[in-house]
């Protein structure tokens, strides 16, 4: 019997939801404060995003600060987006699919200074997942150009213009795959899926729902029902949910309220991912104890 390691191998899937999918980084934080880092991150749409910082060695905190200092007032957001060439902001933010944009210079305008450009320059590797357009299928890059494979990901249908890259055309990953279990599963010993995409609590009893109220809440119930799927054949170890129906999918500069809102649940997080790496300690004493005899 081969032992299994001291040290369990860790895979985080951090799952798409748009703004919402700020709330990534406080369980970023949890796993910093425990000393603990992923063998391997899987990310879709805004997951991909924080995915690839958390990647490149950026620590949750240091996510944190970037976050509140790139997104933290309208006035910020409109200032990369406009060095972005995105022109027409107001019919941006008021109407939201009346300008396509650009998905690479969005995603320029708001990673950190001298970020990477390929995947060989991560510390950890990454799977970044998008929806192949035309073939109706996920595309999963884990080398090559990594901006590329980024944008592709984030690029909401309607509101990001398709992205050409790689003989793909690239539309939002969680078109296919919110939570790409799948990616990062392999070769792990705890699978932890972060799942960003909300709930329905607080849309019960409206009925005054506006054009993209429809477009992206029609959008959380398939990515509800593909989740659903994806646990089913990759089942996580810890599976974390928040409620976060109070935000919307753009307002990306509420993101200190975001963020505070599930800081809360750091605790429940860290004891749940301690009791997992117990009984793994507990199987590989038994594990060694066997190969010893």
């Amino acid at each position: 019997m081969k032992p299994r390691l001291a040290n369990p191998r860790i895979g985080v899937a951090l799952g798409g939801g748009s703004a919402r999918g700020l709330t990534h980084i406080p369980y970023i934080e949890a796993m910093d404060e425990m000393g603990l880092k992923p063998s391997v991150i899987a990310g879709t749409s805004i997951g991909a995003l924080i995915g690839a910082g958390w990647a490149n060695g950026m620590s949750g905190a240091e996510l944190r600060d970037h976050s509140f200092a790139v997104l933290g007032t309208m006035r910020e957001i409109a200032g990369r987006l406009w060095s972005a060439k995105v022109r027409n902001l107001g019919n941006f933010f008021a109407l939201g699919f009346n300008v396509q944009l650009d998905a690479g210079p969005v995603v320029d305008a708001f990673l950190p200074p001298d970020f990477p450009h390929d995947f060989r320059d991560l510390k950890l590797p990454l799977y970044v997942v998008a929806t192949d357009f035309q073939s109706w299928h996920q595309a999963v890059f884990s080398s090559g150009p990594l901006r590329n494979a980024i944008a592709g990901s984030i690029a909401i249908p309607s509101l990001f213009k398709p992205v050409p890259f790689a003989n793909h055309l690239l539309v939002d990953g969680g078109v296919v795959n919110p939570l790409p279990l799948d990616q990062a599963s392999a070769d792990t010993d705890i699978l932890i899926g972060i799942d960003v995409n909300g709930d329905p609590s607080e849309q019960l009893s409206r009925t005054n729902h506006s054009m993209l109220d429809v477009w992206f809440g029609s959008a959380q119930i398939m990515m509800h029902s593909l989740t659903a799927h994806m646990m089913a054949a990759y089942p996580p170890d810890i599976y974390v949910r928040p409620h976060l129906s109070a935000f919307g999918a753009l307002e990306f500069w509420r993101v200190r309220e975001i963020v505070a809102h599930v800081e809360k649940d750091k605790d429940n997080f860290k004891r749940a991912l301690e009791r997992k790496i117990e009984a793994y300690a507990t199987g590989a004493e038994e594990s060694h104890r066997a190969e010893d005899r």
